[in-house]
């Protein structure tokens, strides 16, 4: 799991991979990998998915392929929160490459980063708006999918400070099998 972990990308290489590679904008994301944490152990409790577990921060590309994953943060850390620990913001708005991201990094101060538009009984221009949005987000939802379809991420039963080695693991296993299936 180290070996593999240690072939993951730095943030700011994988960004920089992304603007030299001429991609029109990144999916910012984060995830809950679960965990079998117990009640009493708090800090790992997320109350928005009612569970234990780790927040994980996922770039993608335009085409879902994973081009980054943070380590792991306890689950009661929020997706802003989190990107603010990582540094993903500030990188963001040094590289340049346009983000959209889901509701929950609204606030960021990264001019960069794109969310939809809340609330309800929204004029038909901003409907339309997050419509598009949802389009350009959906490949990193895929790949955010991809990652946590890993039978060993479903429950994670190690401790939880090794979840985001072991993500990035994955995401470079993936990666490997996406590039040889497209070469070979």
């Amino acid at each position: 799991m180290r070996i593999l972990s240690a072939r993951s990308p730095t943030l700011a290489r994988a960004l920089r991979r992304a603007a030299r590679e001429g991609l029109t904008h990144v999916v910012l994301d984060g995830t809950l990998v679960h965990t079998d944490r117990l009640k009493a152990d708090r800090p790992h409790f997320s109350g928005k998915h009612r569970g234990h577990g780790m927040n994980i921060q996922s770039i993608a590309g335009p085409d879902g392929t994973v081009l980054w994953t943070s380590g792991a943060l306890a689950g009661k850390a929020n997706d802003l929160t989190a990107a603010r620990v990582w540094g993903i913001l500030r990188a963001l708005e040094k590289t340049g490459v346009l983000t959209p991201a889901d509701k929950g990094y609204q606030g960021a101060e990264a001019a960069i980063v794109i969310t939809p538009y809340k609330g309800r009984n929204k004029p038909e221009v901003q409907k339309q708006a997050n419509r598009s949005h949802a389009r350009l987000r959906g490949p990193g939802e895929r790949a955010n999918a991809q990652l946590t379809s890993w039978c060993i991420l479903r429950k994670l039963r190690c401790s939880p400070s090794k979840a985001g080695r072991l993500v990035k693991a994955i995401a470079v296993l993936q990666n490997h099998h996406i590039a040889q299936a497209t070469t070979g």
